[in-house]
């Protein structure tokens, strides 16, 4: 049984927080950009080593910040997409979270004392996880459409 999907107008704000993740993310690759030419760590060397650079740890806590970043975008992204088909102002609300989350935990990390990322941006994972249930509730009922 085929199902077809209405996107409703709220779906907007989901399409939108994406575009505002975007954004951040381009904001984060200059910052490490910034950071390179500061702490002298050039490519394609993806992080500095201490023995090499004084300021290796410095620059590879800017790095990771938007790395780590990296590495949580495409999860983000499938669970905000498909959570938002059946939550899609649920979903926008949590994305918004982890927006402004994921910037709070880059600028922690970027201090160069890694344990600053969670202090607001720990609230990056909290948002996941709700995203991850809305995405839940979605596939539990078009199971239970497909049965009925």
């Amino acid at each position: 049984m085929a199902l077809s999907i209405e996107l409703t107008k709220e779906y907007g704000y989901v399409v939108l927080v994406l575009v505002a993740y975007a954004f951040l993310n381009f904001w984060m690759s200059f910052q490490v950009g910034k950071a390179r030419k500061k702490y002298k760590v050039f490519y394609p060397t993806m992080y500095a080593i201490e023995s090499e650079n004084k300021d290796a740890k410095l620059f590879n806590c800017v790095q990771r910040g938007h790395q780590n970043s990296l590495e949580m975008m495409p999860t983000f992204f499938v669970m905000l997409l498909l959570g938002g088909l059946q939550h899609p102002t649920i979903a926008a609300g949590l994305g918004v979270l982890y927006v402004v989350a994921r910037f709070f935990y880059f600028k922690g990390y970027a201090t160069g004392v890694p344990d600053n990322r969670l202090k607001i941006g720990g609230l990056n994972f909290l948002a996941v996880f709700g995203l991850i249930i809305c995405t839940a509730s979605f596939g539990i009922n078009l199971v239970i459409r497909e049965t009925l």
